[in-house]
Order: structure tokens, then sequence, then C-alpha cells
């Protein structure tokens, strides 16, 4: 099996994974903050989440203000766009 795709399986083994990646889903773009509010978590949980999403190449990120706001990746391989729609359904 790809090693890439273990790495998947397991980051998506987490429920607040999936949960981020289904908010992120509808195209918005949200801060660490409102994540972890919706999440209700801590942002350092969040945070730590987020990381992995974003080095799987799900996510990208953008700095504002002093904050940070995620969504999915546009140019995401092909591979992690299957998997977030598999993931969302």
């Amino acid at each position: 099996m790809n090693k890439r795709w273990v790495n998947i399986f397991k980051a998506m083994a987490n429920i607040n994974r999936l949960k981020i990646i289904k908010m992120l889903s509808g195209g918005t773009n949200l801060s660490v903050t409102k994540i972890a509010e919706e999440l209700e978590i801590a942002v350092k949980s969040t945070s730590k989440h987020l990381i992995i999403l974003h080095n799987l190449n799900f996510l990208e990120s953008n700095g504002k203000k002093g904050h940070v706001f995620y969504g999915l990746n546009k140019n995401a391989p092909t591979d992690i766009k299957r998997a977030i729609k598999l993931f969302c359904q």
C-alpha cells in the first residue's frame, strides 16, 4: 500500500479532523479560533489538527491581522481532492 495513503487514513481517523474538512468544504476560510469554537475544543488542539491536515495538502492557510485562516487547498493533488470528496459525503 502507498505510504501516502496510510498517512491520509491515519490523519482522517480523528473525528475532529473530519469535522474540520466538512466545515471547510463549503468554500469558506475560517480562523483557528472560529474552528476551535465550532469544534468546542482548545485552540492549541485545533492548531495541531490543522497543521496535520495542512502538511498533507488538504488545507491552505493565509495570515491576516495576526490570525491564520484555513480553507481547503484548491490546488491539492488529485488523490487529496478525491479523499476530501469521499470524506464529505
